[in-house]
């Protein structure tokens, strides 16, 4: 990728509702294209990757779902607290065994209750894991691997779990797991991306979360815009919008011309319409604005009026590679 061209693990953060998961969606097709084979995780437990790719509810396995342009294939991947606990008892210590039975005593659950940084360590240890197979040339490995992340409120404590688990262990195997995820997390191999609205709510905390993933020391990727919407008037007729000040005769002309009745109250309403169209364009161009100062790569999507569908995750994508994200 020509922004982040070392980069294997990708981020994919964002305030509820800005469609995070169908950004991170979009980039796993994307990233696949030509031939390479990506692998989309989540950690939330929603089964969002499986409603998006109208699939059944996706299980602790890796699974293909889907076929890139170009011939390449994206997997997914849901990530679940207690399995990737047995994975990390079987890889370090072959306890597999002893993982289950603690399983069925609800140890897991009360440890991860307790020391919620453990949690996070076992999740996103499971991500760099894949992400290390590519280095280590294996037969299942990925070329790109995207995780769906908690929202951006999260974020940070989320990966950075070695600030999570030093209450927990200043040495010992749980902190040595953590310090080899940090050498993952914290390098050129991540790239952190996140997503928003063009609202001012959604880009302050995106601003916040830029702020505080920077602070950490943690690689930021993008802003992805997510759902624009093209502006119906030009900036002369905004301000006349806003100012009451559109022609009113000429609208109604153009009305009856078009063999559709007019009204004082149609009229009324869409002169209305076209005020409050013009505020929210103007406070869009704001928000923006705001967001370019951060200096960030910006990549805006727009808002499909069909809606989202397996469809609309291969548009989603193609506009993500014109725009230079993609397998070469």
């Amino acid at each position: 990728m020509q922004n982040w061209p070392n980069a294997t693990l990708h981020v994919v953060t964002g305030k509820g509702g800005t469609g995070k998961t169908t950004i991170a969606a979009a980039l796993a097709i994307a990233l696949a294209k030509n031939g390479h084979r990506t692998i989309l995780m989540e950690v939330e437990g929603r089964q969002g990757i499986a409603q998006l790719f109208d699939t059944p509810p996706l299980p602790y396995e890796e699974r293909k779902i889907a076929v890139a342009p170009g011939g390449g294939e994206v997997w997914a991947l849901a990530v679940d607290t207690e399995d990737a606990l047995l994975d990390y008892l079987e890889m370090f210590y072959k306890l597999r065994r002893a993982g289950s039975a603690l399983s069925k005593m609800g140890a897991v659950d009360f440890a991860t209750t307790i020391a919620p940084g453990l949690r996070d360590v076992l999740l996103t240890g499971k991500a760099c894991e894949v992400v290390k197979r590519k280095e280590k040339k294996q037969d299942n490995a990925y070329d790109y691997v995207i995780l769906d992340a908690p929202p951006t409120g999260r974020i940070t404590r989320f990966l950075n779990v070695n600030g999570e688990v030093s209450g927990l262990a200043k040495v010992g195997p749980i902190k040595s797991h953590a310090d080899s995820v940090m050498s993952v997390i914290a390098s050129e191999q991540t790239a952190i991306h996140l997503v928003t609205l063009l609202e001012e709510m959604p880009v302050q905390e995106t601003l916040d979360g830029v702020a505080e993933l920077e602070a950490s020391g943690l690689p930021v990727g993008a802003i992805f815009v997510n759902m624009t919407r093209p502006p119906q008037l030009d900036a002369a007729q905004r301000v006349m919008a806003i100012a009451g000040q559109l022609p009113r005769s000429e609208i109604d002309r153009e009305i009856s011309q078009s063999g559709l009745s007019t009204s004082n109250q149609l009229l009324d309403a869409l002169l209305m319409e076209a005020s409050d169209h013009a505020e929210r364009v103007n406070l869009e161009i704001s928000e923006l604005e705001r967001l370019k100062e951060r200096g960030l790569p910006i990549f805006a999507l727009p808002l499909l009026p069909s809606g989202i569908d397996l469809g609309g995750l291969y548009e989603l994508s193609a506009i993500m590679s014109a725009s230079g994200i993609g397998g070469e």
